[in-house]
């Protein structure tokens, strides 16, 4: 009913002027709305629009600077795991050739040692032997001295003890 009043007025009939009165009313009531109510509010929608936009490139730019570190780490680590291996493969190489080197070293040394009681052995064969030889042909030219019942000159001693050393190396 109020619509009917304003339009028709009081008296019923057409009221043009209320019209444009309350038209311009709301023009100018937009226009003060549109200039302090709507600019700064879109201004701040559009600071608000601009912080979003901003805050979410920042974030995707940071996940894919950490997707990147997050790579290079993985890749850091796997190259570390690779030099570990190499170290490791590297120290059980050494020591397998510090092993061999060790046993051939021994083995060498072993056989010195035996070589050296061989010869060793040989030696006092041999110094044996000829003290037996020496006694042989001392207890031979008693014997023979007694049997004879004289003292050999030196001369006949000497050949005779080459004589007794000649046949017991054939002997032997």
């Amino acid at each position: 009913m109020l619509v009917n009043d304003l339009v028709l007025g009081a008296a019923g009939d057409f009221n043009g002027g209320d019209i444009l009165a309350t038209l311009a009313t709301f023009v100018i009531l937009m226009l003060l709305l549109k200039k302090f109510a709507w600019g700064p509010l879109m201004g701040i929608m559009q600071q608000r629009e601009e912080l979003v936009a901003s805050e979410i490139d920042a974030a995707e730019k940071a996940r894919k600077e950490t997707h990147q570190l997050l790579e290079e780490q993985k890749s850091l680590l796997k190259e570390a795991r690779t030099e570990a291996q190499a170290i490791v493969e590297g120290a059980k190489k050494q020591g397998d050739v510090q092993r061999d080197e060790i046993i051939s070293a021994a083995r060498a040394e072993a056989a010195r040692l035996k070589e050296a009681a061989v010869r060793e052995i040989e030696n006092e064969k041999e110094k044996a032997i000829a003290a037996v030889r020496e006694e042989v042909v001392s207890l031979s030219v008693l014997a023979a001295s007694k049997v004879l019942g004289k003292e050999i000159s030196e001369a006949d001693n000497s050949a005779l003890i080459k004589e007794t050393i000649a046949k017991a190396g054939e002997a032997k």
